[in-house]
């Protein structure tokens, strides 16, 4: 029997499905299951141009996983957008994002397992992590705050400052702490949409996962920055001048 493989296609019409399942329990408003859509659309596109860019057209064992985990974050989206006009089951949503930061985990170990760590699967995985953070930051404003989306834009403020300085835009070292904030940030935002917290812990919570996401950026561009500037030094104008004179 010949083994299906997983494409960005299939992934993306496995979502409609799962949405189309889910609106028997919990309907979605037209702008929820427009966004919903919208980033099943867009995220089946971008990793489908990163697979043809790598000569390939389907997921590996643990891009599969991070799929499944997109997967919920489109649902998620979706409620999250519907909860803006209309009453939606927090439960549902809150147990969407639970798995979703669950599996976060297993698609790393299932890379290293299987030796199928890529460049593109890194960067699938923190996409995913990145937009799950900006769905609940929208949700969670109604608890602790507008300024709480902070924690949701901060990966996209740092995109759109790399456009305006190149240098930004260098490939970072790994780093494990990472990870471990991003996840942080992840279930303090679950928690407080589970809305068992006291009103005041909550924003405490937050304004604590938001200081964590900020020294993690700041390390990163901090690092960003001394290379520039070393490599600045090492390839000065005086030093380029004399180099261009000598061939």
């Amino acid at each position: 029997m010949r083994k299906v493989q997983l494409t960005p296609w299939l992934w993306g019409a496995a979502g409609v499905l799962t949405l189309l399942v889910l609106g028997a329990s919990q309907p979605l408003s037209m702008a929820g299951w427009a966004a919903a859509l919208g980033y099943l659309v867009v995220s089946s596109l971008l990793v489908s141009r990163g697979l043809r860019r790598r000569g390939s057209i389907r997921f590996g064992a643990a891009n599969a996983v991070t799929a499944a985990r997109s997967i919920l974050v489109g649902i998620a989206t979706g409620l999250v957008v519907t909860s803006l006009t209309d009453a939606v089951l927090s439960a549902l949503l809150v147990t969407i994002v639970a798995v979703a930061l669950a599996l976060d985990g297993v698609d790393g170990f299932v890379a290293r397992r299987t030796g199928s760590v890529s460049e593109l699967g890194a960067r699938f995985d923190m996409e995913v992590d990145a937009f799950l953070l900006l769905v609940l930051s929208v949700y969670d404003a109604r608890f602790v705050g507008g300024w709480v989306l902070a924690i949701g834009l901060m990966r996209y403020a740092f995109v759109a400052a790399a456009w305006a300085l190149p240098f930004l835009g260098r490939t970072l070292p790994y780093r494990y702490w990472r990870k471990v904030v991003a996840a942080t940030c992840g279930v303090v935002l679950a928690v407080i949409a589970a809305q068992v917290l006291p009103p005041l812990i909550g924003v405490a919570a937050a304004a604590g996962a938001l200081l964590l996401l900020l020294e993690s950026f700041g390390r990163d561009v901090f690092w960003l920055v001394r290379m520039n500037r070393a490599g600045a030094h090492l390839v000065s104008p005086q030093k380029a001048s004399a180099r261009d004179g000598s061939r």
